[in-house]
């Protein structure tokens, strides 16, 4: 069984598309991947355009362990797309990693694509039905086979008639022979930016990306818009009615990049917001303020502002422990936390000590960062969650747990929570706390918080 106290992204997409046909991107692309290895630890993979043929690289692990630089340089082509997976729709395997290639007698395309569809099963019955085959479980190879299955109406209308065609969650880019194709899902819910760099463009999961190439940020890509870039014009509109624009929450609380920005929001920001924001609604008696690494850092230096009182780095996170691994049960769940955190005991020894994190899903960390914290020294240790309990699974693209595994979804009070977690006390942000936190009352998925989706879901299995 998998370790899974943290809320898995799916994963990350990333292309460039240059102008200069003697360009080789491939290798921009491989450090676009890396700036975005946080959104998928599972696989890799590159596909480039090279005189008009699509090859495709992929493999398990993490991005630097699938390519060496000998392949990277060998991948020529002035266009390349590029995926790094966490499996949600799919299981975690070779047939399941991305891009995507379909080469048809019109040509070939690539896909990446992240997020989840809705109603992936209806659309492949419909495609096996019809003779098209498959070779993976996941849903974004339905994408790709959609749109190869609409290409002779032209790019343009092909992707329209796919994109209208699914539901879910999606960022999408699409690689063909000569030009690269980014979308974005009706209601946002995942994120896709466009960036420029010299003599060509950059789509990217997170504008982190576009700065790790030397790419200049441009904007972000709207909630139902599609733009397509090719050597003579980057065309935009807009493919669907507006809908109610619902941004994942969740990307400021934990899974992007604290130095990205999505939809105008400043991550980092959010974070140290979220922070100040948590020590006005459950402010506690104490001497030291600490932040779990990496992402309860920025919350628990706001926190420390606005309580007055110190932050330091009380908690050591390994560098050279994933940020997924396995573990086939309970006691090997916290034996691996506390291979991946060590408290440093000169800071806390003594110290009634606030410990914030972005989330608490299974508590696994939480109880043995407590139990650590305590076994250092530390007087008292108070909890504080920098996200409102996450209560409801999520549908579009984010691996949780079953209801049943979800703590908070339990019918524990607070205080019993805080008991079974050995802390002294607990809090949580409040739903309008986020919301003020990422600058507005409207505009966001809070699906895993209050149970309320912005498209119809299916219930059931959950």
């Amino acid at each position: 069984m998998e370790e899974r106290d943290k809320l898995r992204e799916e994963c990350g997409v990333f292309g460039v598309f240059s102008k200069d046909v003697e360009q080789n991107v491939s290798a921009m692309v491989y450090y676009g991947l890396l700036a975005l290895q946080h959104r998928g630890q599972e696989s890799a993979g590159i596909a480039a355009v090279n005189n008009g043929v699509i090859e495709c690289r992929k493999g398990m692990g993490l991005v630097g362990d699938v390519f060496k630089n000998s392949e990277v340089r060998e991948m020529r082509g002035p266009a390349a797309v590029g995926h790094v997976r966490y499996s949600t729709a799919g299981a975690s395997s070779l047939e399941n990693a991305q891009p995507f290639v379909s080469r048809f007698k019109l040509g070939s395309i690539a896909a990446a694509h992240n997020g989840t569809l809705t109603n992936a099963e209806v659309v492949r019955e419909l495609l096996e039905d019809a003779g098209i085959g498959f070779t993976s479980s996941s849903d974004s190879e339905v994408i790709v086979n959609l749109i190869a299955k609409n290409y002779r109406k032209g790019l343009e209308k092909a992707l329209t008639d796919t994109i209208q065609f699914i539901k879910g969650s999606y960022a999408l880019i699409v690689l063909t022979n000569n030009a690269m194709v980014g979308a974005r899902d009706p209601n946002g819910i995942r994120p896709l930016c466009l960036g420029e760099i010299n003599n060509g463009w950059v789509l990217s999961s997170e504008s982190c990306g576009i700065d790790a190439i030397g790419g200049e940020f441009v904007r972000d890509v709207e909630p139902g818009e599609m733009v397509i870039i090719t050597n003579e014009q980057v065309l935009s509109f807009t493919f669907s009615e507006r809908t109610r624009r619902a941004v994942c929450a969740f990307e400021y609380v934990y899974f992007a990049r604290p130095d990205s920005t999505i939809d105008g929001v400043d991550v980092y920001g959010a974070r140290v917001r979220a922070g100040e924001i948590l020590a006005r609604e459950s402010p506690a008696d104490a001497d030291l303020v600490i932040g779990v690494p990496d992402s309860g850092i920025p919350s628990a230096i706001g926190y420390g502002r606005a309580a007055d009182v110190p932050f330091s780095m009380g908690i050591v996170k390994s560098r050279y422990v994933g940020r997924t691994f396995i573990a086939p049960d309970q006691d090997a769940r916290e034996q691996a936390v506390s291979v991946k955190h060590n408290v440093i005991k000169s800071q806390v020894n003594g110290k009634r000590v606030v410990l914030i994190d972005d989330s608490i899903v299974r508590g696994t960390t939480s109880r043995r960062l407590v139990s650590i914290l305590k076994e250092a020294g530390a007087a008292e240790v108070h909890i504080r969650v920098c996200s409102p309990p996450v209560k409801f699974p999520c549908f579009f693209g984010i691996d949780t747990p079953h209801r049943k595994d979800l703590i908070s979804n339990s019918s524990s009070s607070i205080r019993e929570l805080c008991l079974s977690l050995g802390a002294d006390s607990l809090a949580f942000l409040s739903v309008e706390g986020l919301l003020e936190s990422i600058g507005g009352k409207t505009g966001y998925c809070l699906g895993c918080f209050i149970g309320e989706y912005p498209i119809p879901v299916r219930v059931e299995s959950v």
